[in-house]
């Protein structure tokens, strides 16, 4: 099993019932470890647009890089996401951060994601998910803080209500099964 952190963006409709929509569809295909609270920021890009809500999950998986990445594109798909411009706005936006300490480099994906290091939305979140999370060559997550903190990021909090019920329930049975310490 290789553990892989996966960012979570929306700017489009109701931000948090799509974010939280795709966590759920994600969590049937890989093993959910942990969440970060929810950050608010700014659009990146030349597009105007509504402010995005953002959040990281970590996850275990057997599912190899490629296959990891079409089952992130067909969740945006099933959630209506259209690609008609770039850094346009989104119903979701799924990006595969973090694929264990591995570097990958295809045509249509590069891991760690290229822009981590530059995305205090990213940084942040991926911290409080995962805050021991290491680059391909061997740095920690942490150092990357420092060259992003002048970014304006909100802390909007942590998933309440339904979603929360449904990790603490999802949490209690995969203890059960004694896939969680």
């Amino acid at each position: 099993m290789t553990r892989v952190a996966i960012g979570f963006g929306s700017n489009l409709g109701d931000r948090k019932s799509q974010i939280t929509t795709a966590l759920r569809q994600l969590a049937k295909e890989a093993r959910l470890v942990s969440v970060s609270s929810l950050y608010e920021s700014a659009p990146v890009g030349p597009v105007e647009q509504g402010p995005f809500l953002n959040a990281v999950a970590v996850f275990e998986t057997s599912s190899q890089p490629r296959p990891l990445l079409n089952t992130l594109l067909a969740i945006e798909e099933s959630l209506g996401r259209v690609r008609l411009e770039r850094w346009g706005p989104r119903t979701i936006d799924l990006d595969l951060l973090l694929y264990g300490e591995e570097q990958v480099d295809f045509n249509d994906l590069e891991v760690p994601h290229p822009q981590l290091a530059v995305r205090r939305f990213v940084v942040d979140p991926l911290l409080e998910a995962w805050p021991d999370a290491t680059l391909p060559n061997g740095s920690p997550v942490r150092w990357l803080r420092g060259a992003v903190e002048d970014q304006e990021v909100e802390l909007v909090g942590p998933w309440v209500g339904r979603f929360r019920r449904w990790w603490w329930r999802l949490t209690r049975s995969t203890a059960r099964r004694n896939l969680v310490p």
